[in-house]
């Protein structure tokens, strides 16, 4: 059995009853060490996600250990970025011959409202050793600009 950690308020992991269902369906499968997906084909799952600012950028990190660079798409409409994939489950293993599986498997998909605006045709994604790196720079609008101060 493994351990999950609760986060029952964290409304951009859920975002209606649906999510609430797969994440339910996550948690069985977890308890009864099945590979998401083995027994719902379709289910989705939520790679843990970071967001920061810097001077120039937004930056988005993401999770994705075992899944190839191919698998992987990132793209934004307006103010949302969207990274979507799937992780394989490729061991040649029977179900019934499986003793405990913790990873999750299958596709997998996360929405991210941007917090202020981007220019979305020089957004950068990078993938190394199991990290997704997208790089969004800022704006020129809203990134901090110094005003001379003029002496009377």
């Amino acid at each position: 059995m493994s351990v999950e950690r609760w986060r029952p308020f964290a409304m951009d992991r859920w975002g209606n009853v649906s999510d609430i269902q797969g994440e339910v369906n996550r948690l069985f499968d977890n308890f009864f060490g099945r590979p998401a997906g083995s027994g719902a084909a379709g289910r989705i799952w939520a790679p843990p996600v970071d967001l920061y600012e810097t001077k120039d950028d937004l930056v988005l990190t993401m999770e994705v250990p075992g899944v190839r660079d191919k698998d992987v798409t990132v793209s934004i409409t307006g103010d949302l970025l969207s990274v979507k994939g799937e992780r394989r489950f490729e061991h040649d293993v029977k179900e019934q011959q499986l003793l405990h599986v913790e990873r999750t498997y299958g596709k997998f998909e996360r929405l991210v409202q941007l917090p202020i605006p981007v220019q979305a045709d020089k957004v950068k994604a990078s993938y190394r050793d199991g990290l997704l790196e997208v790089r969004l720079p800022k704006a020129e609008e809203v990134k901090p600009r110094t005003i001379k101060v003029d002496i009377l």
